[in-house]
């Protein structure tokens, strides 16, 4: 800045325009001079006038910056999603204005859903309504398998939509595991449905008392898991655990009553879980030969195997028929399993000449040529014929199958492939090559047995996590894929062979990282991308 002083100045007018240059003067340099430096609007100052540029007016404020977001990744579930579509955003967690409505269309068919995940994530459940700021939003519809469904988060809404039921309820247990995991679930959508349609948990509830309580406490956590089948093997040599209308007699002393198995089934069907339940025959049978010991196997030589009836006598037949059709009212699930192993009479080396008993009745029925595998075949066939008409599909263990006779187990059944130990036991491919369906209960991955009996050992969920694979139905190798179609899944299974071995709390602890690396490789038999100990660590967080 320039300042003209006009005319000749004296005395204190002097002293004050010397004054005010100085000052000025040392403004112009950025030193502070207080407010009697600051000049007048009109730019005069005592003793003169100051002319000046137009004030620099300050810079525009700075636009507020739009918050930009990583690309997002996976939900961190289990089992892992197969499909995700990464997006940028905040993504979704639970808020004050946070509710879960259905679409109006589907309101009766997911309310049951709905209700349960607004629960969990402890927010209001508000019905048939549009989706407001913040919402969960369930609806039916896409393609897909009923047990496939579509995740999707944008615009700080969540909207969950499959073809079935079951589908739109997974959704909701990777809501609610990803909210568990981390606090949020991603920006994103998810595209998920499983590998395998059957993924299970059997226990041996006969040898050993389990409580209604610890039953649905498995099947709670079954389907956070996305399992979706509970097998109940309840009769065997050691006890009888189901209440009987028709033969109260063969009931052990601790037992399920019926109005506790209509709750452990209907807790099943609102998780969207099958109950499988087990009549094991024609071995197996203890509980009801103590009962009916005019049914005991006996061999030529009066040895009385434990377990088996005489499957020669009619009245064994129409025992095991009676229970059949008492128990198929109870449980009206899809499946049904008639057992079959085990039979000791086969187990022999000679059976015509151990039981000759067996041989006649088999010749009586197949022909001269028949033999005691052949009457073993139609036993099977005949529980079969007494399931078949409920529409159960029905399956029986691999060694209940018996090649080189006469007659042949009927096609519709599937096999619960367990073991090559048995004699006589025939190879997965056996079975795969002539068109049956599989389902995988390898007992070298997949067998807990209680107290560790004949060189079994309690599996880890290391070893199914890192080894297994449906594919793998006997031993370590795996049949060639080709068959994968034919596999529809598999199951975990808890044998109480020693059943003061272990308390039913530590059977519940012992199978939770099993089961829970079950469910990933039966959902996606891909190599995970978590290393073994980042999938432990989830497990946790997810609970």
């Amino acid at each position: 800045m320039r300042y003209s002083i006009r005319g000749p100045r004296r005395g204190p007018a002097l002293m004050a325009a010397a004054v005010a240059l100085v000052t000025v003067a040392a403004c112009s340099n950025g030193s502070s001079a207080g407010p009697s430096a600051v000049a007048s609007p009109s730019g005069s100052v005592p003793g003169g006038t100051v002319t000046s540029a137009p004030p620099t007016p300050p810079p525009p404020p700075s636009p507020t910056p739009t918050r930009t977001y990583p690309l997002s990744t996976a939900p961190q579930v289990i089992p892992a999603v197969r499909a995700f579509q990464a997006a940028r955003g905040p993504g979704w967690k639970p808020g004050p204005g946070t509710g879960v409505v259905v679409a109006a269309k589907d309101a009766a068919a997911l309310s049951d859903e709905a209700r349960l995940i607004a629960g969990e994530l402890h927010v209001p459940y508000r019905g048939a309504a549009a989706a407001g700021p913040g919402d969960v939003s369930l609806a039916l519809g896409g393609t897909g398998g009923t047990e496939s469904y579509t995740l999707a988060v944008h615009g700080g809404q969540v909207r969950i939509t499959g073809p079935g039921q079951t589908g739109v309820f997974y959704g909701t247990r990777t809501l609610k595991q990803s909210v568990r995991s981390t606090g949020a679930i991603p920006e994103g959508t998810v595209t998920d449905a499983p590998a395998k349609p059957q993924r299970g948990l059997m226990v041996d509830i006969a040898r050993k008392y389990f409580s209604a309580g610890w039953i649905e406490a498995r099947l709670r956590e079954m389907a956070d898991l996305k399992l979706n089948q509970l097998g109940l093997h309840f009769s065997d040599d050691q006890g009888f655990r189901i209440a009987s209308d028709t033969h109260p007699e063969i009931v052990s002393a601790q037992h399920l009553t019926k109005a506790e198995v209509r709750r452990i089934v209907a807790l099943a069907q609102s998780l969207h879980i099958a109950v499988v339940p087990e009549i094991d025959s024609p071995g197996h049978l203890g509980a009801v030969i103590a009962a009916h010991p005019d049914l005991q196997l006996v061999s030529a030589t009066g040895r009385t195997p434990r377990g088996a009836v005489d499957i020669s006598k009619p009245a064994a037949g129409k025992i095991v028929d009676e229970l059949l059709r008492e128990y198929t009212g109870l449980f009206p699930g899809a499946y049904w399993h008639l057992g079959g192993d085990e039979y000791v009479a086969l187990m022999s080396s000679n059976p015509e000449a151990s039981y000759p008993q067996l041989a006649r009745a088999a010749t009586a029925r197949f022909g001269p040529s028949a033999r005691v595998q052949d009457l073993a075949t139609g036993w099977l066939n005949d529980r079969a014929a007494v399931v078949r008409p409920t529409g159960k599909a029905m399956r029986a263990w691999n060694d209940g199958f018996y090649a080189g006779g006469v007659t042949s187990a009927a096609g519709d059944l599937q096999v619960a492939y367990w073991t090559g130990r048995e004699i006589g036991a025939r190879l997965p491919t056996a079975f795969l090559s002539a068109g049956r369906k599989v389902i995988n209960y390898n007992d070298e991955y997949l067998y807990y047995v209680l107290g560790q009996p004949n060189n079994f050992t309690y599996p880890t969920g290391r070893r199914i996590y890192e080894q297994w694979t449906p594919l793998v139905l006997r031993g370590t190798t795996p049949v060639p894929a080709r068959y994968d179609p034919q596999i529809l899944g598999g199951s975990f299974a808890v044998w109480c062979d020693l059943s003061a071995a272990q308390t039913q709390a530590q059977v519940a602890d012992g199978i939770r990282m099993p089961l829970t690396a079950l469910s990933q490789k039966l959902w996606d038999a891909r190599r995970p991308s978590l290393s073994w100990e980042a999938f432990k660590g989830l497990a946790v967080r997810v609970r």
